[in-house]
């Protein structure tokens, strides 16, 4: 199937076509060149699916890995190299899907969304870049390679961030974005480097192969601090997923990055850049399984604290974009839980394929609600849930794709999020019940916090608008009506079948108990948020005041981001940067500009040597001849 590195060549070929052709382009042709080649790209990864789950793939009963493409780039040694190239697998492929399917319906939405806005051909060649970068990243066929293509998902992220360049609040949010995950970056550098020098390897195949008994062998008896080296290189990998994937505390990127356009938002922050993170636990799972189960232990407590401590932040919240901003960091979060307790015993498989079940159908449904709440932006010009209320009878269309959208994030059966989350909560339970106790409370609050969204902005008191409210224009509302039918109908598929730890099909039936529980508590959720805010009343806020300490410590994000600028600038910054700088330009520039100096004071001492008059050369001479002679006469 070599043709599937066109997937990624397309993209890559709409940003040189749209960007090095911005100024003779119009900007509707560069939004046609970019919208048509992600329809190349998705078509080609549908049809890549197709054959490889139903034809190529699956080989005596397992799913087996295939290289499509390769070809060698940098050779350190006879063993050690890096090459570029297409890893068709199970959740690569699962991956292309999810990533050309969102990126093209964003491409169509901002058809409608970002009419007239400056920069519009930059706008397009942007979506292009970031999509090239992502498609790279999940295909990798090494982890150097993935290296690469995850440094270029950050830098095409934070050109899409900051795309209103004269809106400080948006080169603020861009700067940090770039920042935290830099931060996160190197560790997962460091992490590539000790793996790779202690196996001699950066090729997945080998590194996952035979349960990760390379990995296993090659970081055999050694330790740091009290723990071994395999622990210390895959924290320092889960520690640059934690930063793609908003992981606390390095989450503190995320809610900011809302200050990009929408449909940006729903491209990055819903379905494939904050999912990098919990692809590269998934791809390395093998390693994390067998040589360093500790650390899904860690995985798993950071994951439960991060989707509670979301939670609860999201109900303070009153910009919509901010609510669905700490929604995708609570559900980000519970896929990382899932791969966690797949290391607690067990069939591994179970949380391993409820995590990427759960990637899979939360991709649709919540790049479904940021495209539903730009829909309602563009209509009421506003991100503040108090600028909207009555939207249900001006904007049918997305009142009832933005509803089934809420009630799939809520794990309502029969749409996509039940089934997924259910596999979840099963898998918590079968190996930490403390964990699924978590979950649980977080399966309740999401379904409270998304319909307090869902009713502020459809139902309640009609606002005094500006203007009146319309529906979306069809090229904005045809992919809120797809992706609704995705929220739908997804959930249905037999994700077990094609997806597993191992690569082995098999069935993951429903447990209806834990099933039950989930639903009763995502019930009382929505009851409770129906009863306080589906018409007007001071019962929130009589609420509210009872728990005003709380209430005001959640809206301000628990004072994370304040913490987090107390430590960079008063313990970073003097006690690491100051004397760094202070060393650098004292002792490095110090010792260099001392080079200089003395060359030129000692040049010009002995200039005199060479001056040119005989006068000088002769009494040298004789001086020379005298010192020689008194030595000679003396020793």
């Amino acid at each position: 199937m070599g043709f599937s590195v066109y997937i990624i060549l397309v993209p890559m070929l709409m940003f040189l076509v749209i960007g090095l052709g911005s100024t003779k382009l119009s900007p509707r042709a560069a939004g046609i060149f970019g919208t048509l080649g992600l329809s190349v790209s998705a078509v080609l990864s549908y049809i890549t699916a197709f054959r490889y789950f139903f034809a190529e793939g699956l080989q005596e009963g397992i799913y087996s890995s295939i290289t499509a493409w390769s070809v060698e780039w940098l050779r350190f040694s006879d063993k050690l190299h890096i090459d570029m190239g297409v890893l068709l697998d199970p959740i690569s492929v699962m991956m292309l899907v999810v990533i050309t399917t969102v990126s093209l319906m964003v491409h169509i939405y901002s058809f409608g969304y970002m009419k007239g806005e400056r920069g519009f051909q930059r706008y397009y060649a942007f979506l292009s870049l970031f999509s090239f970068s992502m498609l790279g990243l999940v295909v990798a066929t090494n982890i150097f390679q993935m290296y690469i293509f995850w440094e270029l998902v950050g830098a095409s992220s934070y050109l899409l961030i900051g795309f209103y360049y004269t809106k400080p609040a948006a080169i603020a949010a861009s700067k940090k974005a770039f920042i935290v995950t830099r931060f996160a970056d190197l560790g997962f550098l460091i992490g590539i480097l000790i793996i790779s020098f202690c196996t001699g390897t950066f090729d997945f195949g080998l590194l996952t192969a035979d349960n990760a008994s390379l990995a296993v062998t090659s970081m055999a008896g050694g330790s740091f601090l009290g723990l071994s080296t395999a622990t210390w290189a895959m924290t320092l990998l889960f520690m640059g997923a934690a930063g793609k994937s908003a992981m606390f505390p390095l989450h503190i990127w995320l809610p900011d990055a809302m200050e990009g356009p929408t449909p940006v938002s729903a491209l990055i922050h819903a379905a494939t850049m904050v999912v990098a993170g919990v692809y590269l636990v998934a791809r390395m799972f093998p390693l994390y399984l067998f040589a360093a189960p500790d650390v899904l232990t860690l995985i798993t407590y950071v994951g439960a604290f991060t989707a509670l401590f979301a939670a609860i932040i999201a109900i303070r919240q009153t910009d919509i974009k901010r609510v669905l901003a700490f929604s995708t960091i609570s559900q980000i979060a519970y896929m990382m839980v899932a791969l966690g307790v797949s290391g607690m015993g067990g069939h591994a498989g179970e949380g391993y394929t409820a995590s990427m079940f759960h990637l899979f159908t939360h991709a649709f449904f919540k790049a479904l609600l940021f495209l539903g709440a730009g829909s309602v932006i563009h209509a009421v010009h506003s991100n503040e849930m108090e600028a909207m209320g009555g939207l249900r009878k001006y904007m049918p269309v997305t009142h009832w794709t933005f509803l089934i959208a809420c009630l799939s994030i809520a794990g309502i059966p029969p749409f996509s999020g039940f089934f997924s989350k259910d596999e979840i909560l099963s898998a918590a339970f079968s190996h930490d019940k403390v964990v699924f106790v978590v979950l649980l409370l977080v399966a309740g609050i999401t379904a409270f916090y998304m319909f307090r969204l869902y009713y502020r902005i459809f139902w309640g008191a009609e606002r005094q608008y500006e203007k009146h409210p319309h529906e979306a224009p069809s090229v904005m509302f045809i992919p809120l009506v797809f992706l609704a039918l995705l929220s739908c109908l997804t959930g249905w598929i037999p994700f077990s079948h094609f997806i597993s730890s191992d690569s082995v099909p098999y069935d993951l039936g429903i447990n209806w108990w834990i099933a039950a529980g989930g639903i009763l508590v995502s019930l009382i959720g929505i009851i409770m948020a129906t009863r306080l805010y589906r018409r007007e009343s001071d019962l929130p806020e009589r609420i509210a005041s009872r728990w005003a300490g709380f209430w005001n410590a959640a809206a301000h994000r628990f004072y994370i981001d304040q913490a987090w600028l107390f430590v960079t600038k008063k313990i970073i910054f003097r006690c690491i940067s100051t004397p760094i700088a202070w060393f650098d330009r004292h002792v490095i520039d110090g010792a260099i500009s001392g080079l200089g100096t003395g060359t030129e004071k000692l040049s010009g001492a002995i200039k005199g040597i060479q001056s040119g008059r005989i006068q000088t050369y002769a009494a040298v001479f004789v001086w020379g001849v005298i010192i020689i002679a008194v030595c000679v006469f003396i020793f």
